[in-house]
């Protein structure tokens, strides 16, 4: 995709930009108001319609959110330019392209999802304008590219804190079933297996199962893991995927513990998967109860007005905070020059987010804790907080 000119240009009659969550008259209405006079333009690519919507629609909710409690920089309004990657790997190199030739954003936020971050990684670092990614925990979006940051914790992490939990809550023996087709489910199944067979010694993971982004039918994969009676199995995937998957392995008897990452805390996997998910367990950024920052508070108490009592979750969160890391880092370096905002992105040091205290290393990703949580009576609730000096320790 580093050929990204012409792509783009071919598919821009088919690309929706939606600046808001409502119906269609309300989008289009939207897309039709003129740029601000001199206002600084910041990218937002998120997938709106597909497999991975109800994800990206939580980020932009924390985004449009932060813009409208920091509507300004250095006197100018900043204007959000929003674009629906529609959960497609080419349509997300399209727009990013977009947004940087056609709109001439000067920092992108986004996006959720790892293989859609990735496929814009080349587009981002080919033009100097920089990305924060919101979601995307895969190490390779940051890697080696000098101008993907993020504003998550990344699957090594990830993957042992959800290994250590298993362990302690007493798993010998544990399956995986991974989402194939998906980067962020299979690095984040590497990263679990590589730390549980640590706790539990060489052949403590029975199992490794595949299914493809868009499976609804998961008996073949559950009827050998059965077999192999684990006493926990690790499914990392989109939400609706995996809801599906353990409603279908409570209907087939199998009862043991199953445990996710971050993509689950949507509504839709409570949703699809009903009371077959009460009791599961799964990796998060954030919890509105631990909530510590002032910026937090300012935050949850901003978006309860917006929707009605409603709780936000660590993917909203994470969203906002994409937003604060690039607003600081133009206040630095001010909103002309795109490498000097990169500097500036890549020097953030002990800002103030919802999040915590975020502080970027040199592969651009910041050192946070993880949230567990699981679902009870039919909502996310906290169950404990993980610190990485606390895996060192162990």
């Amino acid at each position: 995709m580093k050929k990204f000119v012409s792509a783009f240009l071919v598919s821009a009659v088919a690309m929706s930009l939606v600046a808001g969550c409502g119906g269609g008259d309300k989008k289009k209405a939207e897309e039709k108001k003129p740029a601000a006079a001199g206002a600084v333009k910041v990218g937002v690519f998120l997938p709106l319609t597909g497999d991975n919507a109800a994800g990206g629609e939580l980020e932009l909710r924390g985004i449009k959110l932060a813009n409208k409690l920091h509507p300004e920089i250095n006197g100018k309004k900043i204007e959000l330019v929003v674009v629906d990657n529609k959960s497609d790997k080419a349509e997300a190199a399209n727009v990013a392209a977009r947004l940087i030739e056609k709109d001439k954003v000067k920092v992108i936020l986004g996006s959720y999802g790892s293989s859609l971050s990735m496929a814009a990684g080349n587009i981002v670092k080919d033009s100097k304008v920089p990305a924060i990614g919101t979601s995307c925990t895969n190490p390779q979006v940051t890697k080696g590219n000098d101008y993907y940051f993020r504003a998550c914790f990344i699957d090594p992490f990830q993957g042992t804190v959800m290994a250590n939990y298993a362990f302690k809550k007493g798993a010998k023996k544990v399956a995986i079933v991974q989402e194939v087709s998906n980067d962020y489910s299979v690095g984040l199944a590497k990263f679990f297996k590589e730390a549980f067979e640590k706790l539990a010694g060489p052949g403590s993971v029975v199992d490794v199962a595949n299914y493809q982004t868009g499976d609804k039918d998961f008996s073949a994969q559950l009827t050998n893991l059965k077999a192999k009676n684990p006493d926990a199995v690790f499914a990392p995937g989109n939400f609706t995927e995996s809801a599906l998957l353990v409603k279908q392995a409570r209907q087939l008897g199998i009862t043991v513990p199953f445990m996710g990452g971050d993509t689950w805390e949507t509504q839709e996997f409570i949703n699809v998967g009903g009371k077959d998910v009460e009791g599961i367990a799964f990796s998060s950024a954030f919890d509105s109860q631990k909530a510590a920052t002032p910026e937090a508070k300012k935050f949850l108490d901003e978006y309860t007005k917006e929707y009605k009592g409603e709780q936000p979750g660590g993917l909203t969160a994470l969203a906002y905070d994409s937003y604060l890391i690039a607003l600081n880092a133009m206040k630095t370096a001010g909103v002309e020059d795109s490498k000097k905002i990169r500097d500036a992105i890549a020097a953030t040091k002990d800002l103030e987010t919802t999040t915590g205290k975020t502080t970027l290393n040199a592969d651009g990703d910041p050192i946070k804790s993880a949230v567990i949580k699981t679902v009870k009576d039919g909502k996310f609730t906290y169950m404990d907080t993980v610190n990485p000096e606390d895996l060192k320790a162990k």
